[in-house]
């Protein structure tokens, strides 16, 4: 399937995918919000933190996004379209009698708190929901984050269910709330 890169813009935001240029703003975000958000990552591979991972991944972003496998996002402000803010990230398609995705997403240590994410999230989903005709969204956040848990439910995400050890996050098996979104109007 040949799609263009995804480009969506809120008031204050812009949310599109990263491009080889840009690889290394995307390093400097992940290099100085290493230790901000460590606590929520994944193990990172030995080499996440050079220019040749992010040559590949920017490609194997929009691969991943043609082929209807996932579709990643990078954050930006309109007046500074030049310095990343955050991720949000549409992974694990499934299609088939699901249609459903995960949600992920994170912030710059200096950007949380201004409402970002609430103000582009709606944005995003909208694109996945009517664009990409997912008809489920799954975001997952461990019980401790209570920031996360409290935009879920603005963004009007149901608790479905606890976790006991569902995800290896920074070097431990970690306990998350698992919660959903559905498309009330979806379309084939």
């Amino acid at each position: 399937m040949q799609r263009s890169p995804v480009h969506l813009e809120s008031d204050r935001l812009v949310l599109r995918m990263g491009t080889p240029p840009e690889v290394p703003e995307i390093l400097r975000y992940y290099r100085d919000n290493q230790a901000h958000l460590g606590p929520f990552d994944p193990a990172r591979p030995p080499d996440f933190y050079t220019e040749s991972f992010w040559q590949e991944q920017v490609r194997r972003n929009l691969h991943e996004y043609r082929a209807d496998q996932s579709l990643r996002l990078f954050l930006f402000a309109q007046k500074d379209p030049t310095c990343i803010l955050g991720t949000v990230n549409f992974t694990a398609f499934v299609r088939g009698v699901s249609h459903s995705c995960n949600l992920g997403y994170g912030l710059a240590s200096e950007a949380v708190g201004k409402g970002y994410l609430t103000e582009v999230l709606p944005v995003a989903l909208g694109f996945v929901f009517d664009r990409l005709a997912m008809h489920r969204v799954q975001a997952n956040y461990m019980p401790h984050n209570e920031r996360s848990g409290a935009l879920l439910k603005r963004l009007g995400f149901v608790i479905e269910g606890y976790a006991r050890d569902y995800l290896y996050i920074n070097g431990a098996w970690r306990d998350h709330l698992l919660t959903s979104l559905t498309n009330p109007n979806w379309q084939r």
